[in-house]
């Protein structure tokens, strides 16, 4: 299985802002939207950062309420890894486990084409796992 196949059933799109809007304003995305991290884009769609939960957290313990005056560019990841539609779906799993991050943007040809969560690769590895055994079951039946 490749990225490119869970962006089929996912789709490609991409919630995103640019580095100078208000961190409220990423808050507002992330709540409304039910997601884990926001893409930053620059001025010509291309990556600037990520803003992720975990960011916001760790912002707000060492700045308090102060975090709020600050800007989504303030506080992002500026080092974000990526991915391609032809990676399988295996390495990004173990990238994602070893490096302790839970979205990889999806990017062709540099062009941002989606972003994956540590729970899209979850719920894609459950339903190999029960194709797997399904497989298994008619086999046993025959």
């Amino acid at each position: 299985m490749y990225v490119s196949d869970m962006l089929k059933g996912k789709g490609g799109d991409v919630i995103a802002l640019g580095a100078a809007e208000p961190l409220a304003a990423a808050v507002k995305l992330l709540a409304d939207n039910q997601i884990g991290a926001v893409l930053v884009t620059d001025p010509l769609g291309g990556i600037a950062g990520i803003l992720s939960e975990r960011d916001l957290v760790r912002a707000l313990h060492e700045n308090g309420e102060a975090v709020f005056a600050k800007s989504v560019g303030d506080l992002m990841t500026t080092q974000v890894v990526t991915c391609t539609p032809q990676d399988p779906v295996a390495g990004i799993m173990a990238m994602m486990t070893a490096h302790r991050f839970r979205h990889v943007p999806v990017v062709e040809e540099g062009r941002i084409v989606g972003m994956i969560s540590i729970g899209d690769v979850v719920k894609n590895r459950i339903e190999e796992a029960q194709s797997e055994v399904d497989a298994l079951r008619r086999y046993i039946a025959m």
